[in-house]
Protein backbone atom coordinates (compact mmCIF):
# COMPACT_ATOMS: atom_id res chain seq x y z
CA UNK A 1 0.00 0.00 0.00
CA UNK A 2 0.95 3.31 -1.55
CA UNK A 3 0.33 6.39 0.98
CA UNK A 4 0.17 10.54 -0.04
CA UNK A 5 -0.33 11.97 -3.73
CA UNK A 6 4.06 12.15 -3.52
CA UNK A 7 4.12 8.19 -3.38
CA UNK A 8 1.49 7.87 -5.53
CA UNK A 9 2.62 10.24 -8.17
CA UNK A 10 6.54 9.02 -8.43
CA UNK A 11 4.83 5.47 -8.59
CA UNK A 12 3.15 6.41 -11.85
CA UNK A 13 5.92 7.47 -13.21
CA UNK A 14 7.73 4.23 -12.76
CA UNK A 15 6.77 0.61 -14.58
CA UNK A 16 4.96 -0.21 -11.53
CA UNK A 17 1.60 -2.12 -11.69
CA UNK A 18 -1.44 -0.85 -10.31
CA UNK A 19 -4.12 -2.63 -8.77
CA UNK A 20 -6.32 0.55 -7.97
CA UNK A 21 -5.95 3.75 -6.62
CA UNK A 22 -8.56 5.25 -3.35
CA UNK A 23 -8.62 8.58 -3.13
CA UNK A 24 -11.11 10.93 -0.63
CA UNK A 25 -14.33 11.86 -2.23
CA UNK A 26 -14.49 14.58 -1.34
CA UNK A 27 -10.66 16.03 -1.78
CA UNK A 28 -11.24 14.27 -5.31
CA UNK A 29 -11.31 17.15 -7.32
CA UNK A 30 -8.78 19.69 -5.49
CA UNK A 31 -4.80 19.67 -5.76
CA UNK A 32 -2.50 17.26 -5.86
CA UNK A 33 -5.27 14.41 -5.59
CA UNK A 34 -6.95 15.92 -8.79
CA UNK A 35 -3.48 15.49 -10.32
CA UNK A 36 -3.30 12.02 -9.19
CA UNK A 37 -7.19 11.37 -10.31
CA UNK A 38 -5.73 12.66 -14.09
CA UNK A 39 -2.60 10.89 -14.16
CA UNK A 40 -4.28 7.58 -13.12
CA UNK A 41 -6.78 8.24 -15.77
CA UNK A 42 -4.78 8.62 -18.58
CA UNK A 43 -2.54 5.76 -17.37
CA UNK A 44 -5.67 3.58 -17.35
CA UNK A 45 -5.67 3.11 -13.71
CA UNK A 46 -8.67 2.53 -11.84
CA UNK A 47 -9.63 5.12 -9.38
CA UNK A 48 -12.51 4.58 -6.67
CA UNK A 49 -13.63 7.83 -4.47
CA UNK A 50 -14.21 6.86 -0.94
CA UNK A 51 -16.93 8.02 1.58
CA UNK A 52 -15.05 10.84 4.39
CA UNK A 53 -13.74 9.22 7.01
CA UNK A 54 -12.92 5.61 5.33
CA UNK A 55 -9.56 6.37 4.31
CA UNK A 56 -8.47 7.04 7.86
CA UNK A 57 -9.65 3.49 8.99
CA UNK A 58 -6.95 1.65 7.02
CA UNK A 59 -4.32 4.65 6.38
CA UNK A 60 -1.03 3.45 8.41
CA UNK A 61 -0.07 6.92 8.51
CA UNK A 62 -1.08 9.18 11.99
CA UNK A 63 -1.99 12.04 9.74
CA UNK A 64 -4.81 10.67 7.20
CA UNK A 65 -3.69 10.84 3.62
CA UNK A 66 -6.12 11.34 0.90
CA UNK A 67 -4.74 9.06 -1.44
CA UNK A 68 -3.93 5.24 -1.13
CA UNK A 69 -2.70 2.93 -3.96
CA UNK A 70 -2.46 -0.75 -3.95
CA UNK A 71 0.72 -1.56 -6.45
CA UNK A 72 2.79 -4.71 -7.03
CA UNK A 73 6.07 -4.22 -5.79
CA UNK A 74 8.39 -6.45 -7.60
CA UNK A 75 11.52 -8.38 -4.92
CA UNK A 76 14.83 -8.31 -7.25
CA UNK A 77 16.03 -11.99 -7.61
CA UNK A 78 19.97 -11.64 -6.74
CA UNK A 79 20.81 -13.01 -9.99
CA UNK A 80 19.41 -9.60 -11.72
CA UNK A 81 21.96 -7.56 -9.95
CA UNK A 82 24.86 -6.88 -11.58
CA UNK A 83 27.47 -7.52 -9.43
CA UNK A 84 29.90 -4.08 -11.22
CA UNK A 85 29.23 -1.42 -8.27
CA UNK A 86 28.26 -1.23 -4.86
CA UNK A 87 25.66 -3.08 -3.08
CA UNK A 88 24.25 -2.48 0.07
CA UNK A 89 22.61 -5.11 2.27
CA UNK A 90 20.96 -4.72 5.45
CA UNK A 91 21.15 -7.54 8.18
CA UNK A 92 18.54 -7.24 11.43
CA UNK A 93 17.72 -3.42 10.40
CA UNK A 94 14.75 -3.24 12.03
CA UNK A 95 13.93 0.31 11.67
CA UNK A 96 11.48 1.42 8.64
CA UNK A 97 12.55 4.83 8.67
CA UNK A 98 16.25 3.71 8.71
CA UNK A 99 15.41 1.25 5.89
CA UNK A 100 13.49 3.44 3.37
CA UNK A 101 16.10 6.26 3.87
CA UNK A 102 19.24 3.36 2.67
CA UNK A 103 17.35 2.83 -0.25
CA UNK A 104 16.89 6.35 -1.09
CA UNK A 105 20.24 7.01 -0.43
CA UNK A 106 21.01 3.97 -1.95
CA UNK A 107 19.40 5.26 -5.06
CA UNK A 108 20.86 8.70 -4.83
CA UNK A 109 24.60 7.63 -4.68
CA UNK A 110 24.02 4.96 -7.83
CA UNK A 111 24.19 1.76 -5.92
CA UNK A 112 23.15 -1.20 -7.60
CA UNK A 113 20.91 -2.53 -5.02
CA UNK A 114 19.62 -2.98 -1.52
CA UNK A 115 19.40 -6.74 0.16
CA UNK A 116 17.29 -7.12 2.97
CA UNK A 117 18.36 -10.14 4.87
CA UNK A 118 18.68 -11.57 8.41
CA UNK A 119 15.53 -10.07 10.75
CA UNK A 120 15.39 -6.78 9.01
CA UNK A 121 12.28 -4.77 8.32
CA UNK A 122 9.72 -5.77 5.56
CA UNK A 123 11.00 -3.46 2.79
CA UNK A 124 7.65 -2.61 1.80
CA UNK A 125 6.21 -1.64 4.95
CA UNK A 126 4.24 1.68 4.46
CA UNK A 127 6.59 3.33 6.41
CA UNK A 128 9.79 2.02 4.67
CA UNK A 129 8.20 2.92 1.42
CA UNK A 130 7.64 6.30 2.40
CA UNK A 131 10.82 7.38 3.92
CA UNK A 132 12.68 5.98 0.11
CA UNK A 133 10.36 9.14 -1.60
CA UNK A 134 9.81 6.87 -4.13
CA UNK A 135 13.43 5.66 -4.66
CA UNK A 136 12.18 2.19 -4.05
CA UNK A 137 10.63 2.37 -7.58
CA UNK A 138 14.18 2.97 -9.31
CA UNK A 139 15.88 0.58 -7.31
CA UNK A 140 16.46 -3.24 -7.19
CA UNK A 141 15.21 -4.50 -3.91
CA UNK A 142 16.14 -7.88 -3.08
CA UNK A 143 15.67 -10.37 0.22
CA UNK A 144 18.01 -13.13 0.90
CA UNK A 145 19.85 -14.71 3.30
CA UNK A 146 23.09 -13.27 4.61
CA UNK A 147 25.53 -16.36 3.60
CA UNK A 148 23.86 -16.80 0.04
CA UNK A 149 24.10 -13.00 -0.51
CA UNK A 150 27.40 -12.99 0.36
CA UNK A 151 28.76 -16.28 -1.21
CA UNK A 152 26.67 -14.97 -4.68
CA UNK A 153 28.51 -11.76 -4.71
CA UNK A 154 31.83 -12.64 -3.67
CA UNK A 155 31.31 -15.67 -6.35
CA UNK A 156 31.34 -12.72 -9.27
CA UNK A 157 33.78 -11.00 -7.96
CA UNK A 158 33.08 -8.70 -4.95
CA UNK A 159 34.22 -7.69 -2.28
CA UNK A 160 32.74 -7.87 1.08
CA UNK A 161 32.54 -6.20 3.64
CA UNK A 162 31.46 -5.66 7.63
CA UNK A 163 30.84 -2.62 8.96
CA UNK A 164 32.23 -1.97 12.17
CA UNK A 165 32.17 1.26 15.26
CA UNK A 166 35.96 0.27 15.35
CA UNK A 167 38.93 -1.58 14.50
CA UNK A 168 38.02 -1.77 10.46
CA UNK A 169 39.84 -0.16 7.97
CA UNK A 170 38.99 3.28 7.40
CA UNK A 171 36.20 4.25 4.90
CA UNK A 172 38.46 6.93 3.05
CA UNK A 173 41.47 4.54 2.63
CA UNK A 174 38.75 1.63 1.27
CA UNK A 175 38.63 1.29 -2.72
CA UNK A 176 35.05 0.89 -3.40
CA UNK A 177 35.30 1.81 -7.21
CA UNK A 178 35.31 -2.17 -8.00
CA UNK A 179 32.51 -4.64 -7.19
CA UNK A 180 31.75 -4.35 -2.99
CA UNK A 181 29.31 -5.14 -0.99
CA UNK A 182 28.93 -3.48 2.45
CA UNK A 183 26.46 -4.83 5.16
CA UNK A 184 24.95 -2.61 7.48
CA UNK A 185 23.97 -4.31 10.94
CA UNK A 186 21.52 -3.50 13.50
CA UNK A 187 21.17 -0.07 15.01
CA UNK A 188 21.58 -1.18 18.05
CA UNK A 189 23.70 -3.84 18.20
CA UNK A 190 25.27 -3.79 15.10
CA UNK A 191 26.57 -6.92 13.49
CA UNK A 192 27.59 -10.32 15.56
CA UNK A 193 30.75 -11.78 15.14
CA UNK A 194 29.38 -14.85 13.29
CA UNK A 195 27.87 -12.10 10.52
CA UNK A 196 31.24 -10.23 10.51
CA UNK A 197 32.97 -13.39 9.93
CA UNK A 198 31.02 -14.38 6.86
CA UNK A 199 32.78 -10.94 5.14
CA UNK A 200 35.99 -10.62 3.99
CA UNK A 201 37.22 -7.33 5.70
CA UNK A 202 35.99 -4.82 8.49
CA UNK A 203 35.14 -1.15 7.62
CA UNK A 204 34.79 1.64 9.92
CA UNK A 205 33.81 5.41 9.37
CA UNK A 206 36.40 7.71 11.16
CA UNK A 207 34.76 9.53 14.11
CA UNK A 208 36.11 12.51 15.60
CA UNK A 209 33.81 13.32 18.43
CA UNK A 210 31.79 11.92 21.66
CA UNK A 211 29.45 9.97 19.80
CA UNK A 212 29.59 6.13 20.02
CA UNK A 213 28.54 5.16 16.79
CA UNK A 214 26.35 6.88 13.52
CA UNK A 215 22.50 5.89 13.15
CA UNK A 216 22.10 2.86 10.61
CA UNK A 217 20.69 5.11 7.89
CA UNK A 218 23.94 8.29 8.45
CA UNK A 219 26.33 5.67 8.11
CA UNK A 220 24.87 3.61 4.92
CA UNK A 221 24.57 6.86 3.71
CA UNK A 222 27.97 7.86 3.53
CA UNK A 223 29.28 4.81 2.79
CA UNK A 224 27.18 4.97 -0.75
CA UNK A 225 28.48 8.40 -1.52
CA UNK A 226 31.97 7.57 -0.44
CA UNK A 227 31.52 5.34 -3.47
CA UNK A 228 29.66 7.31 -5.97
CA UNK A 229 32.87 9.78 -5.04
CA UNK A 230 35.54 7.22 -5.47
CA UNK A 231 33.91 6.36 -8.74
CA UNK A 232 33.37 9.84 -10.14
CA UNK A 233 37.06 10.46 -9.27
CA UNK A 234 38.60 7.30 -11.27
CA UNK A 235 36.37 7.77 -14.18
CA UNK A 236 36.69 11.33 -14.59
CA UNK A 237 39.64 12.99 -17.01
CA UNK A 238 42.82 15.16 -15.27
CA UNK A 239 42.45 18.66 -15.84
CA UNK A 240 43.83 20.37 -19.09
CA UNK A 241 47.08 22.65 -17.51
CA UNK A 242 45.84 26.32 -17.70
CA UNK A 243 48.82 27.11 -19.26
CA UNK A 244 48.84 24.65 -22.02
CA UNK A 245 51.53 25.67 -24.91
CA UNK A 246 53.08 28.42 -22.94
Amino acid sequence: MLEGPDLVLAALDSAVEFEAIFVDAAQASAGEVADVVARASSSSVRVFALAPGVLEKVADAQTPQPVLAAVRLPVTDLNEVPADGLVLVLHDVRDPGNAGTIIRSADAAGARAVVFTGQSVDPFNPKTLRATAGSVFHLPVAVSTLDETLAHFAARGARTFATVVHGGASLRSVDLTGPSVVVIGNEASGLDEAAIAMCQDRLSIPMTGASESLNAGVAASLIAFEALWQREDATSSPPRPSLEGS
